[in-house]
């Protein structure tokens, strides 16, 4: 877009943003500071880089799609993501799962994985100056076939994914050191049942010793922090999900750890962003997967919605931005998925924007009055005001395309390189 024409039509929305008393200097240094971290299972559709024939889907993963030029290597993604992060505003972090380590030829399984899989991913962060997120990789695996891991009954299958999630804290804490910044180490289970089980008492009991197993382990926080990340249902556990919001709310506040809500893993009724404000009483952190559902937990690419809008206006309005770490979690195998990233990742710094352009002194003094008519008139009136035209400048101001004009980079990006992986 023309530089002329964005600071042309800025300026006009600067003044009638000033006209409410609103400091939009202040505003984009709050956005600019905002961090998002980025799925790099989008890259490839959740497939990652083990070598083994016995890689199995169980667990309940699976993208659908099948467009052309998905990721095959571990420098194949890392080109797709350093690409994706030149169209994005704002801070960034990578979120890696387990299986994107970097194993050779040989065949590593999950509970023999170390940091020297994953240096390769820390060298190249380094050099990008983003930071990583780490998460357990408790499906796709022949002992994820039963439909439990850490609540499994069979022992042997318990200890095995124990082990595994150790392993996975120990590497996140080595990131956040080599890095100099912690690293989130997120964990979810598929556990669960497709029908109504008589016995959920065990399972439950078998998770939280299990928990209590890897939880037993202390690191520093400045270099790793934990987070739970709970399921309504999924794929293969549509009757009962071990590890339920209520199980790990509790298990997470009686710990100290911090507790995952992904956009996608409640009723389709129910408010995430009204649980922000509710957990913050109770914990000093919580971690937010943004995702968007569709009739499900569908996992389709984040968008501006109002869902994501009212995420972050209870942030804001909570004084929380520097309590809430935000991350993307959705993989979409149907299109472009660089692009996939660059709508996710600005669609949630778009989200901020308008909420950090209210004029909230004014909104309390109504609240705080009882004059709701002047609270709700001037909300509705917020809504047509030219953030756009802010967003615009923002994404000058951070070194990216503004408005449309990154749609053609990334067109231009499939036709020179993801299309000719074949």
């Amino acid at each position: 877009m023309n530089e002329k024409k964005v600071m042309g039509t800025y300026t006009a929305a600067r003044e009638r943003y000033a006209s409410l008393g609103v400091d939009i200097d202040k505003a984009l240094e709050a956005l600019e500071k905002i961090s998002i971290s980025l799925p790099c299972w989008q890259g490839d559709d959740v497939s990652g880089f083990e070598k083994s024939a016995a890689h199995s889907g169980g667990g309940g993963i699976q993208a659908t799609g099948n467009y052309p030029g998905k990721a095959r290597t571990a420098e194949e993604l890392r080109m797709d993501l350093k690409k994706a992060f030149s169209l994005i505003p704002g801070r960034m972090r990578l979120n890696l799962h387990a299986i994107y380590g970097e194993f050779g030829e040989r065949f590593v399984d999950r509970g023999e994985i170390n940091p020297e899989h994953y240096k390769g991913w820390i060298d190249w962060a380094r050099q990008e100056k983003v930071k990583l997120d780490f998460n357990a990789t408790c499906f796709a695996h022949p002992k994820a076939e039963s439909g439990y891991t850490l609540s499994s009954k069979d022992k042997e299958v318990r200890e095995f994914w124990i082990e595994h999630v150790k392993r996975c804290r120990e590497i996140s804490a080595f990131i956040g050191r080599e890095l100099g910044s912690f690293c989130i180490h997120n964990l979810w289970i598929p556990d669960g049942s497709k029908d109504f089980p008589v016995d959920r008492w065990t399972h439950r009991v078998l998770l939280k010793e299990a928990l209590d197993r890897i939880y037993a382990k202390e690191y520093i926080p400045s270099e790793m922090k934990d987070s739970l990340e709970s399921k309504l249902f999924g794929l293969g556990s549509e009757a009962f999900v071990v590890g339920s919001h209520e199980f790990y709310m509790g298990y997470a506040l009686s710990r100290g750890i911090m507790l995952c809500l992904d956009l996608g893993h409640f009723h389709p009724t129910e408010s995430v962003a009204d649980k922000i404000s509710a957990l913050l009483q109770f914990s000093d952190e919580i971690l937010l997967h943004l995702s968007r559902g569709v009739r499900w937990d569908s996992d389709h690419v984040v968008i501006l919605n109002d869902e994501v809008r009212g995420i972050a206006e209870e942030i804001v309005r909570s004084n929380a931005l520097d309590k809430v770490h935000l991350a993307l979690d959705f993989f979409d195998a149907s299109l472009n998925r660089v692009g996939a990233l660059v709508i996710g990742a600005r669609a949630v710094h778009k989200s901020f924007l308008p909420v950090l352009l209210e004029p909230r002194e004014k909104l309390q003094e109504f609240e705080n009055a009882g004059n709701y008519f002047g609270r709700l008139a001037l909300l509705e009136e917020l809504k047509t005001l030219p953030f756009g035209a802010v967003w615009d400048y923002f994404c000058l101001k951070m070194d990216v395309p503004a408005a449309e004009s990154w749609m053609e980079e990334i067109q231009r990006y499939d036709a020179e390189v993801t299309r000719k992986r074949g």
